[in-house]
């Protein structure tokens, strides 16, 4: 007999699809035969993208962690032994407690990530780490600095229904390569080419989605903020602020003006590589076509100056009156919207700090927090949870070193035996997203998808949120809602929601304006109740005032000398059809088919170095060197060289990764990092 199960993917991309369980009795139980889109997802409208649709080869691979294994070498080596869930939580239990003995609850570091993003998978563990006083991540390797820098121009990071794009007249879409990393977004985008939009894609590559743009600008890395200010010198320039607007709804117009008067598209142009004509039309077209809207996602918050990028960028729309139209204003994670039927706090449960204010690490520096001797107390336990930081977090040689201290007992909570896993004193199984409930939060729509789970747990795997009540009762934990089941869980985090409807459904959309508008009264959530194009609340924190461009600190205009022994600029994204992060480079259906890793160079660039497609070259800075193929192209600008990311070291000859390259500065705000400041030199091997 065979049933079809709903649910909701969970992965680190914004289309957060609806899809479809087939699954068929036997004697062994409920086995899952095949997965598909659900066609009647609004957004996602019955298509799964390549990395999902053999997501039952990941279910079902031989390679899964079905057991709890404990180290039976040396970190990193690999070995391990099966041990028994009541073995490896009589382990933890008695080293988690003689650590907090000793040393206090901070000497706990819990690590999750955007392995599953999933409300319970993400959320309900802090529960336990509030009630422990361990020590808190804060900032993140994604969008939280996007929203901070929106926020400090509109007070929000709210913006405009990434559907709603059908109805634009021209869309911009800047450092997001939407046919790849949003493809469900780009029919809507069509929808309104054929009422005869124009779409411009800006990005130092030329991505597919630069290559389907009716125009594409390529600025050097990290030069976006000087485009921008560019393009406001020539919107007031050639008279096209919507003044009535600005006057009403604005703050700051005067001083902005004063400001970018010496801005002119020349300098522009001579920071960023754009032409000055180029930016000249750039800011004519976008001051005369309507409905005007600018698409972005995360891709420029990685840039020491990424929270200024989203600032900059929000000032756009106001200078316009892009905010006036439907299918005007600027359209980025739609977690605002998508947030406000969720209580966090009852998911969460911050309450159970006692009061305490534990410390904090910003998510791009475990390397640091691992390694730095000042670091007191030191971490002594190391919880990681949806991540594996070998790959996914920068400067990966500080995170190798502080896996491998044999005085930090770590756990590691996961599906295979990753890079990180291999430095794992306690490996514990877990789900994946069809043998679990949930909720997810989308980030990239205006629909919170149900997960029904399809089948049973697989071996010994259990849910992130189980994991957390296991450990509760093995440090003899008393709080009842540690312990709370997962549907009571969810019942008191989604208060204002039918959750039978939701089940039954498999979404609920979230309350967005019907007009399209979201600020129909051009109220904005500031401290002056608009939007502060000049920004005391910025300046009192000790940041400009003004949107401002500034080099960052690894870049050839930031540190020419630096730049001197490493001529490259160094891009680091994900450009692979079949991978989504760290996720799946390992797997058959996966890695093999992306023929990788490699080193893209422009076709100058390898001249001038002697190499040729297939060669191999030696990439390097300060932090690592990494021998790769070459592939030889004229998508990049001469002086910028890509690895794309998500190759673990069983790809690489000498066990490291692309991360090992970059370095963990922090963005400007946010707690954000640079990945995509990064200076390296190349050479043939």
């Amino acid at each position: 007999m065979r049933s079809t199960v709903r649910g909701t993917c969970h992965h680190d991309c914004p289309d957060s699809c609806g899809w479809e369980v087939t699954v068929e009795d036997t004697a062994e139980g409920p086995v899952a035969v095949r997965m598909g889109g659900n066609p009647d997802h609004p957004f996602s409208q019955g298509s799964l993208c390549p990395k999902v649709v053999p997501f039952l080869d990941r279910v079902y691979s031989p390679q899964r962690v079905l057991e709890p294994l404990r180290r039976a070498g040396r970190k990193g080596e690999g070995r391990f032994q099966k041990v028994t869930w009541n073995e490896a939580l009589e382990e933890i239990g008695h080293r988690f407690k003689a650590i907090i003995a000793e040393h206090g609850g901070e000497a706990i570091l819990p690590y999750t990530s955007a392995g599953n993003q999933s409300l319970l998978a993400a959320g309900f563990g802090q529960r336990l780490w509030h009630h422990l006083g361990a020590t808190r991540i804060t900032g993140g390797l994604c969008g939280v600095v996007a929203a901070v820098g929106t926020a400090a121009t509109n007070g929000t990071g709210k913006g405009i229904d990434a559907s709603d794009l059908r109805h634009s007249g021209l869309i911009i879409l800047w450092a997001t390569n939407t046919r790849l990393t949003n493809r469900h977004l780009w029919p809507f985008i069509e929808e309104a080419r054929q009422g005869g939009a124009q779409v411009v894609a800006i990005d130092p590559i030329r991505t597919i989605t630069a290559e389907s743009a009716d125009w594409f600008l390529q600025p050097y890395p990290g030069t976006d903020v000087a485009v921008m200010l560019g393009m406001m010198h020539e919107l007031i320039r050639q008279g096209l602020i919507d003044h009535e607007w600005v006057d009403a709804h604005t703050v700051g117009y005067e001083e902005l003006s004063s400001h970018v008067s010496g801005w002119t598209p020349e300098l522009a142009g001579e920071i960023s590589g754009l032409a000055a004509a180029d930016i000249r039309r750039l800011a004519s077209l976008y001051g005369t076509v309507r409905p005007a809207a600018i698409r972005t996602l995360i891709g420029g918050e990685h840039h020491q100056q990424g929270a200024m990028f989203f600032r900059t960028l929000a000032c756009l729309p106001a200078l316009v009156g892009a905010w006036r139209d439907r299918g005007g204003g600027l359209s980025r994670s739609t977690a605002s919207w998508t947030g406000d039927i969720i209580d966090f706090e009852s998911l969460e449960r911050p309450d159970l700090l006692a009061g305490r204010t534990p410390r904090a690490f910003d998510a791009p520096l475990l390397g640091r927090a691992l390694t730095d001797p000042s670091v007191t107390p030191p971490v002594k336990g190391l919880v990681l949870i949806g991540v594996n930081p070998l790959v996914s977090v920068p400067d990966a040689g500080k995170v190798r070193a502080g896996l491998a201290r044999d005085d930090v007992f770590t756990i590691v909570h996961e599906q295979f035996l990753t890079d990180t896993a291999r430095f794992a004193d306690i490996v514990l199984p877990a789900t994946t997203q069809i043998e679990s409930v949930d909720v997810v939060q989308p980030w990239g729509h205006m629909y919170l998808g149900w997960n029904e789970p399809a089948i049973p747990p697989i071996g010994e795997a259990v849910s992130n949120s189980e994991l957390h009540r296991r450990l509760a009762a093995a440090l003899e934990c008393t709080e009842p809602a540690l312990f709370d089941d997962d549907h009571t869980a969810i019942a008191d985090f989604l208060p204002g929601i039918d959750l039978e409807r939701l089940r039954g459904e498999g979404r609920v959309r979230v309350n967005y304006p019907q007009s399209g508008l979201p600020f129909p009264a051009g109220g904005f959530p500031t401290r002056s109740g608009k939007v502060e194009l000049v920004s005391d609340s910025l300046s009192e924190l000790g940041y400009p005032r003004l949107p401002t461009f500034l080099p960052a600190s690894e870049s050839p205009r930031g540190n020419p000398t630096l730049a001197q022994r490493y001529p490259f600029m160094l891009l680091t994204p994900k450009q692979h059809r079949r991978f989504l992060n760290s996720s799946h480079s390992h797997l058959p259906k996966h890695g093999p088919k992306e023929d990788g890793p490699y080193v893209e160079l422009h076709t100058e660039d390898a001249d001038r170095l002697g190499l040729m497609e297939g060669n191999e070259a030696m990439v390097w800075n300060d932090r690592a060197e990494l021998r790769l193929a070459v592939r030889i192209t004229n998508r990049l600008r001469p002086g910028v060289v890509v690895i794309p990311w998500g190759w673990w070291s069983q790809h690489h000859p000498n066990g490291l990764a692309a991360n090992s390259l970059t370095g963990d500065t922090l963005t400007d705000w946010g707690g954000g990092t640079a990945f995509a400041d990064t200076l390296v030199a190349v050479r043939p091997a």
